[in-house]
């Protein structure tokens, strides 16, 4: 069955869709995108992994997960994650959202730097860590169809995300030695997984 990639991407909720507006006032194209294929990876594996997340709370964390990168809501001190964390918590607030669902897509935000979270815990921060691991870092292709990765990435295509993104978290590193971008800096998995992107995008019948 052939995907249908815009029916994937469509926002969930009408709050859900105000995120999407959100993030495409203040972040890159290149950014937009990584979060909409990460929402496309997240809901993609969910059934596979027989995980129900709550998809609306799904869609808006991951629509706002990197805010905390761009210019606008960047934090001297604070590591991105959780300034976007509170940027999403905020959003969540104005939407009329209770406090605890509010803090609920801080939570998820924060966690997906984690370098793993147990579904137990927490089935949407599950998702969105090993979505973004895939888009960032080439972590697990073999967990999706080859179909899907290139019906997904034909729609909403890379552009310069890994070099973008890559230069961002040095950066974050630099002022921030101490947190999780500074860890995936050191690690060199934002440019490597750009690498492994480019790989499967010109041979996609090899996957890691």
């Amino acid at each position: 069955m052939t995907l249908d990639v815009d029916a994937l991407l469509a926002p969930p909720s009408p709050v859900a869709a105000r995120a999407l507006d959100v993030v495409r006032a203040w972040s890159s194209p290149a950014l937009v995108h990584h979060c909409l294929r990460s929402w496309a990876w997240a809901s993609l594996l969910a059934p596979t992994i027989e995980l129900e997340p709550d998809r609306e709370l799904l869609f808006v964390a991951t629509m706002l997960h990197d805010l905390g990168v761009t210019p606008s809501f960047d934090a001297h001190a604070v590591p991105f994650e959780e300034a976007g964390g509170a940027v999403g918590s905020v959003f969540a607030l104005g939407a009329g959202w209770d406090a605890a669902r509010a803090r609920r897509v801080g939570e998820v935000i924060e966690r997906h730097m984690w370098t793993s979270v147990d579904p137990a815990l927490d089935v949407e921060g599950h998702l969105l860590e090993v979505a973004t691991s895939l888009d960032v870092s080439g972590a697990g292709f073999a967990r999706w169809t080859a179909s899907d990765l290139l019906a997904v990435t034909a729609a909403v295509p890379r552009l310069d995300f890994s070099e973008a993104f890559d230069g961002l978290i040095h950066e974050q590193a630099g002022r921030k030695p101490s947190s999780s971008a500074a860890r995936l800096d050191g690690s060199g998995n934002v440019a490597a997984g750009g690498s492994r992107w480019t790989s499967f995008l010109d041979n996609p019948g090899i996957v890691e």
